[in-house]
């Protein structure tokens, strides 16, 4: 996935991961996220965030024992955050399997292949879960089948278990079972006022669109914000009480929705994607929206204002802009703020790599 982790990335305006915490809320009694990233970036979700319990990120199994160790319940299951169309009876099921096996785990089947990655476990089986990692093993298939696990019957729900390894593999799920029409590519800018965000847009489009891409643009703004001209027709039509207010022309098409006052808040950026004819564009850039977990971005980073950088706390940030040398973390590409070439051919290359 280019470096994205996956639990952020999105499928019908929302986070992969919300999909499955979605379809497991009615399922348990108790959720839990399992992730050694810092735990503020899973704050949107508010569910406690574990890590692995053992040292060197032993890899699935350390994320189950770590679902062994802390859980309150007899039974864990743990799912991956890429399935997100996970069968409403899941749980149910691999219990059933479980308790008339005499089993200590179950796993599902959709009648080709058996899917380890979605296991119910025991609790009683901590303790063989972390001897079995401190011998050394690591694959999920060679543990429970020492377990002796029950496997489970999904052949009636085969569809429930294709998984997003891949840009292609996402989708292909969104042109699917996608619940709003597929999205072109995003691509966020977040900064500190003061950057100067919209005075590299202002470049960075012109280059876009001379390589023949179709741009499309969502802004964050301030609360009264007004593109209406006081005096004309739509102006004044809106003062005078329409909520909601469409000028057309031959050339051009704008509307205008009164919010509520009493809302006061900002709409998110899925409700804003509703909005977008996705057949008109073949890119869509966002500024603003810097706390919005599942948009890759580019940070612009001007080293005059002071401001620490924001890509510690944000994996969505895929580089940094800046105008002058700056540290980053290892792997992050910097790009020169003042090059609207460069950061053209970083995203062209990010989201169009056979173009």
């Amino acid at each position: 996935m280019g470096g994205r982790d996956k639990a952020f990335l999105t499928l019908a305006g929302r986070p992969l991961l919300a999909h499955a915490i979605e379809a497991l809320r009615p399922q348990v009694s108790e959720l839990l996220i399992s992730s050694n990233r810092p735990p503020h970036l899973f704050a949107p979700f508010d569910l406690p965030v574990i890590a692995d319990p053992l040292p060197h990120g032993p890899g699935p199994l350390a994320g189950l024992l770590a679902g062994l160790t802390s859980a309150t319940t007899d039974w864990v299951v743990s799912v991956p955050c890429d399935m997100p169309r996970l069968p409403p009876d899941l749980v149910a099921r691999l219990l059933e399997a479980a308790l008339r096996k005499d089993a200590p785990a179950a796993i599902p089947s959709d009648g080709e292949h058996t899917h380890f990655a979605l296991a119910l476990v025991h609790r009683s089986r901590r303790e063989a879960l972390e001897n079995h990692l401190r011998a050394g093993g690591r694959r999920v298939g060679d543990w429970l089948r020492e377990q002796k696990a029950a496997v489970a019957d999904f052949s009636d729900a085969a569809d429930c278990f294709i998984n997003a390894n891949t840009p292609a593999d996402l989708r292909a799920l969104e042109a699917r079972f996608g619940a709003v029409r597929p999205l072109p590519p995003l691509f966020g800018f977040a900064a500190w006022s003061g950057t100067g965000k919209t005075t590299l847009l202002e470049r960075l489009i012109p280059e876009l669109t001379g390589r023949g891409l179709r741009v499309g643009l969502i802004k964050h703004a301030h609360h009264d914000f007004d593109i209406d001209i006081p005096g004309k027709d739509s102006y004044r039509l809106r003062k005078a009480g329409a909520e909601q207010v469409v000028v057309a022309s031959g050339r051009r098409l704008a509307m205008v929705v009164e919010q509520p006052a009493a809302a006061d808040e900002d709409p998110s950026l899925a409700d804003l994607l509703d909005l977008i004819d996705p057949s008109r564009i073949d890119l869509l850039l966002v500024e603003g929206f810097r706390h919005e977990p599942a948009l890759p971005k580019i940070e612009l980073h001007r080293m005059s204002l002071g401001k620490p950088l924001l890509c510690a706390g944000d994996p969505s940030v895929m580089a940094v802009a800046c105008d002058e040398p700056v540290q980053l973390p290892p792997g992050l590409p910097l790009l020169d703020l003042n090059s609207p070439q460069a950061i053209a051919d970083f995203i062209c290359g990010r989201l169009f790599p056979s173009g």
